[in-house]
């Protein structure tokens, strides 16, 4: 997982503008596994935004382009990547896939929507990473189909040490604009949170399937 520190201090610092990103330590919130969490992340609001939904699709499509060359096309992360997705591939001038968790059970019965070809290279972009199954699932299907994944960039990562296996062990290279570590430092900052909060925040972060709040 590659960083630029500028980028995700100011990525923090426009999630947090925007209540993308909420911080509740002492109510926390449950996620859909089950684990109890101060911090939930919904970077779909960034779409409402004008100025912001500009400054990340731009700095997502010429991140992909430093480190991954320009792909044959873009493929988005159903469902919460959809939408940024399609604004990076229009900025970049390339078609747009999008990958569902599962194929259809009518229809065509697809899981990849859109037009592509096998052996073609694509770039994957995700809005959100916690543990990375569900964006490493979008890939196996990518790859399934004959399609080249030249790798992935998403909006977010909590920075999970499982992340980060996960991704090694599929062979996937990763970036992201933002992560934790700047956010939280952004957060304490502009006094979003307190140094206790921080603490909490911190606390979780590091063991985040066992953590059951205050």
């Amino acid at each position: 997982m590659i960083f630029n520190k500028n980028t995700a201090r100011k990525t923090a610092e426009v999630l947090l503008q925007v209540n993308a990103i909420k911080l509740s330590p002492k109510e926390p919130f449950t996620w859909a596994s089950g684990w109890k969490s101060p911090i939930y992340c919904d970077n779909r609001i960034i779409l409402s935004f004008p100025p912001i939904r500009n400054y990340v699709r731009e700095t997502m499509a010429k991140q992909i382009e430093k480190q991954y060359g320009k792909p044959d096309a873009i493929a988005g992360v159903a469902t919460g990547a959809i939408g940024i997705g399609m604004l990076v591939a229009e900025y970049l001038g390339l078609p747009f896939i999008y990958v569902r968790p599962d194929a259809k059970g009518h229809g065509r019965k697809n899981q990849i929507e859109g037009f592509i070809e096998k052996g073609q290279n694509v770039v994957v972009v995700e809005d959100l990473i916690s543990t990375g199954k569900s964006s490493l699932n979008a890939v196996k299907a990518l790859r399934d189909a004959g399609i080249n994944v030249k790798g992935m960039i998403a909006i977010f990562t909590y920075g999970f040490d499982v992340a980060k296996q996960n991704f090694e062990k599929e062979n996937v290279s990763l970036q992201t604009l933002g992560n934790y570590e700047s956010l939280l430092e952004q957060a304490l900052q502009t006094r979003y949170i307190t140094e206790d909060q921080l603490e909490t925040l911190s606390e979780w972060n590091t063991n985040p399937s066992e953590w059951n709040g205050i």
